[in-house]
């Protein structure tokens, strides 16, 4: 009796249902990371939104849904809340990370404090692309588990303080990979070709849609394999390796966004640091 008693409360205890692989890759709630909040069973996919944005929903196991939430740097820690449907709140709390610093000099100082002609452009390029990074299709990514797009050691980490010539700009947005000239850029899951540019700070740079609000941008390439609108699969090639824009020498920058919200892609490729 005293047997079943300890199992009773042991019961209890667990969680009502086993986190399942994608919730233990990418649940890392922090300011620039990825919470993963769990709906419950549905016949069909619930539909849910954070900050008025379409969160992307997936069926983690044969009755469950889950909704992956993009936090932007700017988030707050603390308890945060998604709407599901008709409304219904969820909360989920957002704990704290710290972010170091970089320091960078440049010999272009239109680079660091660009002229008025140079803003116009980068106002236009930048609005540009947010449209981009805004976009929400309903196809459903190949994969979550993201390939790493080149091989090679991470440089730079997502989150970065940047100082350029001791003058702080934006967070470093993306992940920064040590890449030789001409390397070959692989899509990291399947998606299709939504924006190519040559920008003044990312140069030439590619947008690829890898389904709701999961967007991948490569940009610094030295060439751009592809043309707007076409599909790649998962490992098809995107474009090379280079140094075009606001760069020290060739490595591919990666960003993610989720949600319109950039967040670290070291999370998508098991490589995320607390």
């Amino acid at each position: 009796m005293r047997f079943l008693s300890v199992l009773f409360v042991l019961l209890l205890a667990l969680p009502v249902h086993a986190e399942g692989f994608i919730s233990r890759l990418l649940n890392k709630p922090v300011p620039g990371g990825v919470a993963v909040v769990d709906l419950g069973p549905a016949a069909s996919a619930p539909k849910a939104r954070y900050q008025g944005k379409p969160l992307l929903v997936i069926k983690e196991d044969q009755q469950r849904w889950i909704a992956i939430v993009g936090l932007p740097l700017t988030t707050q820690p603390g308890t945060q809340q998604i709407q599901v449907n008709d409304g219904q709140p969820l909360s989920f709390q957002v704990g704290r990370k710290h972010y170091v610093e970089q320091r960078i000099r440049l010999k272009n100082q239109q680079q660091v404090n660009p002229n008025a002609a140079n803003l116009k452009r980068i106002e236009r390029e930048l609005a540009e692309q947010t449209r981009a990074y805004q976009q929400f299709s309903a196809r459903q990514p190949s994969n979550l588990l993201l390939d790493k797009p080149v091989g090679g050691p991470l440089s730079s980490p997502f989150g970065l303080r940047r100082f350029f010539n001791d003058e702080e700009r934006n967070p470093h947005s993306g992940l920064d990979f040590a890449a030789s000239q001409g390397t070959p850029i692989k899509a990291p899951a399947a998606g299709q070709v939504i924006l190519i540019g040559d920008y003044f700070f990312n140069g030439k740079t590619v947008f690829l849609d890898h389904g709701q609000g999961l967007i991948s941008m490569f940009c610094h390439l030295s060439a751009i394999d592809v043309r707007l609108g076409d599909e790649l699969p998962r490992g098809g090639v995107l474009g090379k390796v280079g140094a075009t824009g606001r760069a020290t020498g060739p490595h591919l920058h990666w960003n993610i966004s989720l949600n319109d919200a950039r967040v670290d892609p070291a999370i998508f490729i098991g490589a995320f640091k607390p």
